[in-house]
């Protein structure tokens, strides 16, 4: 058992000042628990903002007619590689056959023994450039091998040719060639080959076999059709074929459709982050005898404007070609438990059949009177108010709550500020007290001193 002494002098607790500051230290810790129930709600105004920003965003990429489309295409990959502009590419069939494949002008020089040793000799190449001019790389007796010949041609990329070292695979004593490769197909990119000048050569080097540029040629449903390389552009509006992987005489199909299951996933997307913001209203709005209503945002009036927009926005009519249309007809609608439901074979069996129908009931379609608004158009109305910028319902209320905190940061720093003055100052007050104490006691003990030093005056005069 510990035993607690007071001030030497006066008395009292030793730790009298901190059980006052203790004391005074209540309003702080009252402003403190007041400012973590405006964070937790604050907290839960983020959550919801991002909520409904997920949707936003959604809505951002798919909220027209061609963001919301996507395009299936069914083709041979073995043989060719399709890309699509779904924004300019129609919905078909189309039947290919490779005629013949475009290549570029290219030419392989003479043999030598070995590419890093045999002695081509001293001498220029010379080559035709587009514009008709002439262009000379001299080669001296330092870089007179195969290797450091190609090295020369490539570091020139005005020319447009690359230039490779290979052996032959012939099995000769002079299997390495140099191999020269125009940039460009097409008979339009006919070139005149490089002229060779070398003297003093272990063997003699020229251009052995050549090969000039072509068109490719295709055809497409039966007509014959020349390219300048082995991609097809916009022979399909929208549509990018690359014959790399086709061989001539080989046969392909393409056939472009509406990807309904790719469309489909969009709006299921749309409707699951829709319902993340309806079930936070849902669960902030569940309350019993225990809930802490002022931690939570339930029963709170932006929780019912947010979701009757919402619901304003699923039942809203929409205009479209075929008159006024709603989205329960294409498989949007409501639960009982008050969230969206999404019949997506509904959806999908419709699309399969009238593309048109879903994208404007999503979209709005153009009318005479200008473009109507669709479910999509409506959704991103009923966020994009709560969401603006300074005045949206959700900005304006997380604003609020900040500044209630950042008051409250500021009071308890006034009020921390009051108090450690006022800590100091009890401080020096119990500290003169004790001293004062402490000399009365001192004068005390000298006067009682005195007084017991005195003989007795009666038996000093004995």
């Amino acid at each position: 058992m510990s035993i607690a002494f007071g001030s030497i002098n006066t008395g009292l607790p030793k730790d009298i000042v901190q059980q006052i500051m203790k004391a005074e230290q209540i309003p702080v810790q009252n402003m403190e628990k007041q400012k973590s129930k405006i964070q937790d709600k604050k907290g839960l105004v983020d959550q919801l903002i991002k909520l409904t920003e997920e949707v936003r965003g959604h809505l951002a990429v798919n909220a027209n007619a061609r963001a919301l489309r996507e395009l299936k295409v069914d083709t041979n990959n073995d043989l060719v590689s399709i890309t699509t502009d779904k924004n300019r590419a129609l919905p078909g069939s189309y039947q290919f056959e490779v005629v013949e494949l475009a290549q570029k002008s290219s030419a392989m020089s003479s043999g030598f023994a070995d590419k890093d040793e045999s002695y081509v000799g001293v001498g220029f190449v010379q080559f035709t450039m587009a514009n008709g001019e002439t262009k000379d790389i001299y080669i001296d007796s330092e870089n007179s091998s195969l290797d450091k010949i190609a090295k020369l041609i490539n570091k020139d990329s005005d020319l447009g040719i690359n230039a490779n070292v290979i052996n032959d695979g012939s099995g000769s004593e002079t299997p390495w060639r140099l191999i020269l490769s125009f940039k460009n197909t097409g008979d339009d990119n006919l070139v005149d080959f490089p002229y060779f000048y070398f003297v003093d050569g272990d063997e003699d080097f020229y251009l052995e076999f050549e090969r000039e540029a072509r068109d490719a040629k295709i055809k497409m449903d039966g007509f014959e059709i020349e390219l300048p390389e082995n991609k097809a552009n916009d022979i399909i509006p929208g549509v990018q074929i690359d014959l790399k992987k086709a061989k001539p005489g080989e046969e392909f199909s393409i056939k472009i459709t509406e990807d309904t299951e790719a469309i489909s996933t969009k709006v299921s997307d749309l409707v699951t982050k829709v319902n993340g913001i309806l079930k936070f209203i849902k669960d902030q709005n569940t309350m019993d005898e225990k809930t802490d209503t002022s931690r939570t945002l339930g029963g709170d009036s932006i929780l019912q404007s947010l979701e009757g927009r919402i619901r304003g926005a699923i039942f809203k009519d929409i205009m479209t070609e075929k008159g006024p249309r709603r989205a329960s007809e294409i498989g949007i609608s409501f639960s009982r438990e008050g969230e969206i439901q999404f019949d997506q074979k509904k959806f999908q069996a419709i699309l399969n059949q009238d593309y048109q129908s879903i994208s404007q009931i999503l979209t709005g379609a153009f009318l005479e009177q200008g473009k109507s608004q669709g479910l999509m158009d409506n959704l991103n109305d009923a966020v994009g108010v709560v969401l603006r910028t300074p005045d949206g319902l959700l900005q304006s209320r997380k604003r609020s709550l900040q500044g209630q905190m950042e008051q409250i940061d500021r009071r308890i720093d006034q009020k921390q500020k009051f108090l450690a003055e006022k800590e100091k100052s009890l401080k020096d007050k119990f500290a003169r007290l004790e001293g004062t104490i402490s000399k009365i006691r001192s004068s005390g003990a000298g006067v009682a001193a005195l007084g017991a030093g005195a003989g007795d005056p009666v038996q000093q005069l004995g």
